[in-house]
């Protein structure tokens, strides 16, 4: 009979084993019992470290991604604003010689010379025209526009003349886009 008890037992043990388990005694039992106990919660698996630190460097690949593309964007516009500034600058410089052209010009004293230095005008302004930079059109009598010219020196309105006027241009002002590179000195009645 102690036979058959053991056979019972051993029968009744398997099927208990062998049954399925419900999910909150399986997660919960132990996890009570060590939080009864006051243990700490059992460690992650290492499946779980990997999915932790898989999701860690993709947030940072997200982050440093993103920093790059910033940079890169930064980084051309400043290259484009640096090249654009030393063009400017370039140009700048070689104004000085479109003056001295001009008052060559003025101060020929023959028909040939006015029309070989007007030739070499011409072609400096299609050079200027070509980067963009374009003579700011000031005229005598014009009325006086501080953002594209600046007053060299005042004199007295004479008869007929409006105050506040353009009475003479010194040196000619220029322009690249809307960006004034040089402005136009000139003489102003007050």
């Amino acid at each position: 009979m102690a036979k058959k008890k053991d056979e019972l037992k051993h029968s009744d043990e398997e099927e208990l084993l062998d049954a399925p388990v419900p999910e909150e005694t399986a997660r919960g039992g132990e996890e009570g019992e060590a939080k009864a106990e006051g243990e700490q919660p059992k460690e992650p698996s290492e499946l779980e470290k990997a999915l932790a630190a898989a999701e860690d460097y993709r947030r940072k690949w997200y982050s440093v991604s993103a920093e790059y593309d910033n940079f890169r964007k930064r980084n051309q516009s400043a290259v484009a604003q640096a090249y654009a500034d030393g063009k400017a600058e370039a140009i700048l410089k070689l104004l000085p010689v479109a003056d001295n052209f001009g008052y060559a010009y003025e101060g020929a004293p023959d028909e040939k010379t006015k029309t070989g230095i007007d030739k070499i005008i011409k072609s400096f302004n299609t050079i200027l025209s070509s980067l963009g930079v374009e003579e700011i059109a000031i005229n005598i009598g014009d009325q006086f526009d501080e953002s594209v010219a600046e007053a060299i020196m005042n004199v007295p309105a004479g008869e007929g003349e409006q105050p506040n006027t353009v009475n003479r241009v010194l040196k000619k002002g220029y322009r690249q886009g809307d960006k004034v590179i040089r402005f136009a000195q000139v003489i102003v009645t007050n």
